[in-house]
């Protein structure tokens, strides 16, 4: 880019920074200035009844039903970012134990970055903090994460799939990973059987008990379906850790330690431990839930960018439309506000009355776009793990605090385009509203 170029978009960037935060400045400054009025008309009674409001709008049925279309349609958008980010945090955050820690190599992001060697496995088994297992043994198991790529079923070519996360356990995994079941039954140590995700079942090639799914040059019998609990280990497929190592050639670095703690408060007291030691402060340990939560920050993020720029891109346009809406009310019921002022309703009345108009349309509205939005709770949505580049599958999630936002969204929208007909309204004189323009 040239200067001119680079001066150009600075001077745009300021320019729209600048009406951004004085739009937002009014916005603010009028809202407070209308919960004044509220308080002062209270004790006068001086208020338009809003039963006048909620007859108007059934008055003009067209005009408030397109713009309660354009208004719902936004806050749907809107509501499905919220769910999409929620949905996939908690399938991930649900991915965890509070009791497990997971140990992966210093800076690393994700296990697909790591590598540990066998040393580190006794080391850290061997703390008195690590709780031991019905067996005697300690609750720790080296795991070995792989991405491959798997071909949907039915594929008619060999770019038909996607990527899937192939995870390598020791014996103990069901003992320590005990929010996880099997249907069927788990792999046999030392043979290339696998266990699937859920989520996985019928979706790809060989992917259903008895079928033969073929990665690393050999092929793998199904002999279980793994049941998650809507985690991220309904998109992943389990084997042996040693036949993992030997298929994969990665022995004798293996990706994670997952071990179960005796006391959650230990983590802390581990941690230390092994900063402390030179033969392990090359590693370093994450409480599994706070792991799996990380996993899903560049994905929640891009979510919330590409999301909420869309949905204020689309806000605009429902503004206008509100606004316009309300300046085609205001045209319409000139007399009804010579009327209004007529009767002894002061200036701040009429105005307060046009912008609970508005707001009140928008929460219907609003209400309406998350009662669409809320139906695609049913549908599961698959997508990329920007971290671990695999398949992870979720359901979108509605909960109270997204309902809120969303509403607040909607008012926020009546309010910015209601204001301005308010105001409009309020300052028609009342000669001029009686003779009807």
């Amino acid at each position: 880019m040239s200067s001119a170029g680079k001066v150009l978009a600075e001077v745009l960037g300021i320019l729209l920074g600048t009406g951004a935060a004085v739009t937002a400045l009014w916005l603010v400054g009028s809202f407070i200035a209308l919960v004044i009025f509220g308080f002062t008309m209270l004790p006068r009674h001086d208020w338009v009844p809003p039963i006048y409001n909620l007859r108007s709008l059934r008055e003009r049925k067209w005009t408030t039903a397109f713009t309660a279309i354009g208004l719902a349609l936004v806050v749907g958008v809107f509501t499905v970012v919220l769910m999409l980010n929620e949905g996939v945090q908690r399938t991930l955050a649900a991915t965890g134990s509070p009791d497990n820690l997971k140990v992966i190599r210093k800076g690393s992001q994700n296990e697909i970055q790591s590598g540990l060697l066998p040393e580190h496995l006794r080391l850290v088994g061997a703390m008195p903090e690590i709780a031991v297992g019905k067996d005697g043994r300690p609750l720790v198991t080296a795991e070995v994460n792989v991405i491959i790529f798997a071909l949907k079923e039915g594929a008619k070519n060999d770019t038909e799939g996607t990527n899937l996360s192939v995870r390598g356990v020791g014996p103990q995994a069901l003992e320590i990973h005990d929010s996880v079941s099997v249907v069927g039954r788990m792999f046999k140590p030392g043979t290339s059987e696998i266990v699937v995700g859920r989520g996985l079942v019928g979706r790809f090639a060989g992917m259903r008990l008895g079928g033969q799914v073929r990665f690393a040059r050999r092929d793998w019998t199904v002999v279980g379906v793994l049941d998650g609990g809507s985690s991220a280990y309904d998109s992943e497929l389990w084997c042996d850790v040693d036949q993992a190592l030997d298929a994969f050639q990665r022995r004798p670095s293996f990706s994670s330690i997952t071990a179960r703690l005796r006391d959650r408060s230990a983590f802390d007291a581990v941690k230390a431990r092994l900063a402390a030691d030179p033969q392990t402060s090359s590693i370093e340990p994450f409480r599994e839930v706070a792991y799996w939560a990380a996993q899903s920050e560049a994905f929640a993020t891009f979510v919330k960018l590409l999301g909420l720029s869309v949905s204020v891109i689309f806000a605009f346009g429902a503004i206008l439309g509100a606004m316009i809406t309300m300046y085609a009310q205001v045209a319409a019921r000139t007399k009804e506000i010579g009327v209004l002022r007529s009767l002894g309703f002061r200036r701040r009345s009429v105005l307060s009355s046009f912008v609970i108009e508005s707001v009140l349309l928008a929460l219907v509205s609003g209400a309406i776009g998350i009662g669409l939005a809320s139906v695609l709770q049913l549908v599961t949505v698959k997508t990329v793990n920007f971290q671990t580049f695999s398949e992870v599958s979720f359901r979108m999630t509605l909960d109270l605090p997204i309902v809120m936002w969303s509403l607040g969204f909607a008012a926020l929208m009546g309010y910015a385009g209601g204001l301005l007909p308010a105001m409009r309204a309020a300052r028609m004189p009342i000669t001029q509203a009686t003779r009807g323009g």
